[in-house]
C-alpha cells in the first residue's frame, strides 16, 4: 500500500484515490456538504483555506490545502519509483 502526503504530514492511500479537484464548482461544493452531513468528509487542511478535495473509492471527501496539481504530481512521481 502507498501514501502520499496531501499536506501538514497527512498521508492518504494512493490506491483508493478516484479523483483530485478544484473546490470552486458547485458540484464539487453540493459532495463536501453532503459528506460533511454524511461524516465522512476529512479536514486535512489544518485551518488553511481547501484548495483541492480527494475523492476516494470509500465514500470519504478529504480536503487538502494543496493544489490539485501538486497532489497529481506527487501521485505521478510515486508512481515512478
Amino acid at each position: 500500500m502507498r501514501f502520499i502526503n496531501v499536506g501538514f504530514g497527512n498521508l492518504v492511500s494512493v490506491g483508493r484515490i478516484i479523483s483530485v479537484v478544484s473546490p470552486g464548482a458547485a458540484p464539487i461544493k453540493r459532495i463536501i456538504s453532503e459528506a460533511k452531513v454524511n461524516n465522512t468528509a476529512i479536514d486535512a487542511t489544518c485551518g488553511r483555506k481547501t484548495k483541492s478535495v480527494i475523492i476516494m473509492d470509500t465514500d470519504h471527501v478529504i480536503l487538502s490545502s494543496l493544489q490539485a496539481e501538486t497532489i497529481a504530481n506527487r501521485i505521478k512521481h510515486d508512481e515512478e519509483n
